[in-house]
């Protein structure tokens, strides 16, 4: 059985679960629900740009249009590239760098 984390949304207390290896914006849509921005689900657009401010978890392959490498050091991620090693609790970042 796979483990689950709780991913929480600091702005409206939302929480929702995300299974082990999944990805936190896909998480999401899987359960119906619009807590965090949606575009192109491919780390490109930056649409769904966040910062984790607890937990850990890795990422996939980001846009360094959206996420620089600084950004990356300080928490900022794109939903669409991360997954959760740890409960998570984030912040809605806008869309693009140095929000």
């Amino acid at each position: 059985m796979s483990e689950c984390f709780t991913v929480t949304v600091e702005e409206s207390g939302a929480q929702f679960s995300c299974l082990d290896g999944e990805r936190v914006l896909i998480a999401m849509e899987h359960q119906g629900l619009k807590h965090i921005p949606i575009g192109c689900r491919g780390g490109g657009c930056g649409t769904c740009r966040v910062r984790v401010t607890g937990g850990r978890y890795r990422t996939r392959k980001m846009s360094r249009a959206q996420v620089s490498e600084i950004d990356e050091q300080t928490g900022y991620a794109l939903a669409c590239r991360l997954i959760p090693e740890s409960d998570l609790t984030l912040r809605l970042a806008g869309d693009g760098p140095g929000v």
